[in-house]
């Protein structure tokens, strides 16, 4: 780890401009220890306490960025009225980790990516143009879908699977001002410039994440799918929100993690589905639609059948929220 300068910020303007801030550090510090980033000063945000706060609004609620991810899951507001959020962000880490870690955090941490870690592999991710170790390497945890020659890295976060799905908007500020990014344009895919992996400018830093009104209470699910139950990555995880008038689907949303360099979520299958009835017919076609176009490699083939699979297996379980309880089995 280099040496560094250490600096409380205590105002906005302490840290406008500059490039390198912590506030959980649950993947920073691990990005120093490995050398993967470095900072002639660490800015320490966490005594701007307006950034703490989680309110509602006129147009739904506001997440500050500096909110951990286990105050954030646990308050009332996201439980009552989120739960979708609520459930995937508590499907991430461990306690431990999500008491430390933020909401801003969440959406900038990198991916976990073996070759990225490792300095004697070459990682198009670490040192751009040295070529992607995964693509010909063990790849079982690598992307099928927005894949590129570049990279085949996946984004880590269960959090910003179910944001995705909400429609969610992170609320940015830098030396120009501030701006707003959908939340579906925040993260990248690979390209040619896989080590780019969101569309923050230089200098700039997330100061909240919104939320609209409707957050779909009613019929939801989040499903994570890992070679462990407990403090894995997914292999595949699904997000899935409908509003329903009986068996009719008035409004779905579905994005998958653990697929690709970003949350993966198609707006034509979920178009497909708006007006038709719930049945595993339609939400086996929606499946079909979302992985066309998903390659596989050598280890990670299966994950193209498996995520059609837990895309039909989460939409059933989304029409009765109950069946997430532990011990339960998906709506026949």
């Amino acid at each position: 780890m280099n040496n560094f300068q250490y600096q409380r910020a205590t105002a906005v303007s302490d840290i406008v401009g500059k490039s390198t801030y912590v506030a959980g550090g649950t993947n920073l510090i691990d990005l120093l220890k490995y050398n993967l980033s470095s900072a002639e000063t660490l800015i320490d945000l966490n005594a701007l306490a307006d950034y703490h706060q989680i309110t509602e609004t006129q147009h739904g609620v506001n997440l500050g960025a500096l909110a951990t991810n286990a105050d954030t899951a646990y308050h009332p507001i996201i439980e009552n009225r989120y739960p979708l959020l609520s459930k995937a962000i508590l499907a991430g880490a461990s306690a431990q980790i999500r008491n430390m870690a933020t909401n801003g955090g969440n959406l900038l941490q990198r991916t976990r990516c073996y070759y990225f870690y490792d300095a004697h592999a070459p990682c198009n991710k670490r040192v751009p143009g040295s070529g992607c170790s995964a693509i010909s390497g063990y790849n079982r945890n690598m992307a099928i879908l927005g894949t590129s020659e570049n990279c085949i890295a996946v984004f880590p976060s269960d959090m910003s699977v179910a944001l995705a799905a909400l429609d969610g908007a992170v609320h940015i500020t830098g030396i120009d001002g501030e701006r707003t990014i959908a939340f579906d344009q925040f993260h990248r895919l690979p390209a040619d410039t896989p080590e780019i992996d969101n569309n923050l400018l230089p200098g700039e830093f997330i100061t909240s994440i919104s939320l609209p009104v409707k957050g779909f209470e009613k019929n939801y699910s989040y499903l994570k799918i890992r070679d462990r139950s407990s403090y894995a990555f997914a292999l595949i995880s699904v997000a899935t929100a409908f509003e329903l008038e009986g068996d009719i689907i008035k409004d779905a949303r579905i994005a998958l993690g653990g697929v690709a360099h970003k949350p993966w979520r198609l707006k034509d299958a979920e178009e497909f589905l708006t007006g038709k009835t719930t049945s595993r017919e339609n939400f086996a076609a929606a499946a079909e639609m979302i992985l066309k176009g998903a390659v596989g490699f050598e280890h990670n083939a299966f994950k193209i059948e498996l995520a059609k699979k837990a895309i039909i297996r989460n939409c059933m379980m989304a029409l009765d929220p109950t069946t997430q309880l532990p011990g339960a089995q998906p709506s026949a």
